[in-house]
């Protein structure tokens, strides 16, 4: 099982996100930051290698503005090089990455061109995973989207947006269970119409759920990932002064054991959701390597 992280490390102090005001935009400007972006990527990798991890999220803000319209830059033509070095440098390593566009991505959306918008960030998403040569077990996942006051209909509207997605994004595409609109049974009614793995998120499914104990949800979603690789899982513990959902500042190992328990001798990829990133995976680590070995 390899444990992972999200797109910035604390340690290091660098993120592969940096980003600038729309109206400060300049190609001088968009190649530094990109060239900035993949320096801290590559560091990042690097630092992860020595340390054993094997998961990481890579930031949607890798290439500002990638799907803007104001992108009128060959991005992809002018990093392919630096990016196939890095996307070899991940599959020699024997990691796995995957992409979570932002809250805006809704492709069932009641507006046309919101749904179109969500598309093109798809796209570049695809295409930035495609350019680091990685193959289809390296994901892009999203939620569902809204519900807008029918949940069937809006279940709908996903399912004809999936249809017409391309090829490259469909086949990388994962969706996530949420924590108040579309719980885990929605995301398999929506697989069982389209195809596209379930990502279980285990915070969000212990806050919205229709009684399914967490061994019964991995076991639902585990034949979802049937040709897309090991299942992907997001584990955080809830933040206790926060609303329902919040992630927790740093791993809570009371927390983790039940599910590490349910997790320890399944085909899994665990992506930890917790704001101390990295320093809460090295203590998962050490924490499995403990009880593995009593």
């Amino acid at each position: 099982m390899r444990i992972g992280y999200p797109c910035s490390n604390l340690t290091l102090g660098v993120s592969a996100a940096r980003t600038f005001r729309l109206a400060s935009y300049s190609t001088d400007l968009l190649v530094r930051t990109v060239e900035a972006n993949l320096d801290a990527l590559q560091d990042i990798l690097r630092w992860n290698d020595r340390h054993g991890i094997r998961f990481f999220r890579i930031s949607s803000g890798t290439i500002p503005f990638a799907s803007h319209p104001v992108m009128a830059y060959p991005w992809q033509s002018h990093f392919a090089d630096r990016l196939s070095i890095i996307g070899r440098y991940i599959v020699d390593h024997e990691m796995r990455v995957n992409l979570h566009p932002g809250q805006y991505t809704l492709l069932n959306s009641i507006r046309e061109e919101v749904v179109e918008k969500s598309i093109a960030e798809l796209a570049y998403h695809a295409d930035l995973l495609d350019l680091l040569g990685l193959d289809a077990t390296n994901k892009i996942q999203i939620h569902v989207g809204g519900v807008y006051g029918d949940k069937p209909a809006a279940i709908v509207r996903f399912v004809v947006a999936y249809s017409r997605l391309p090829e490259p994004i469909r086949r990388r595409l994962v969706i996530e269970n949420d924590e108040r609109q579309f719980n885990l049974v929605d995301t398999l009614t929506i697989h069982s119409r389209t195809g596209v793995p379930v990502l279980l998120d285990t915070l969000h499914h212990s806050i919205h759920n229709e009684g399914e104990t967490l061994t019964e949800a991995l076991d639902a979603v585990k034949p979802t990932w049937d040709g897309h690789g090991p299942a992907m899982i997001d584990y955080s513990s809830q933040h206790p002064e926060r609303r329902g959902g919040a992630h927790a500042a740093s791993i809570v190992l009371d927390d983790f054991e039940p599910v590490l328990n349910e997790l320890r001798w399944r085909d899994i990829d665990l992506m930890l959701e917790i704001k101390d990133k990295e320093t809460s995976v090295l203590k998962a680590m050490e924490f499995m390597q403990v009880r593995i070995a009593q």
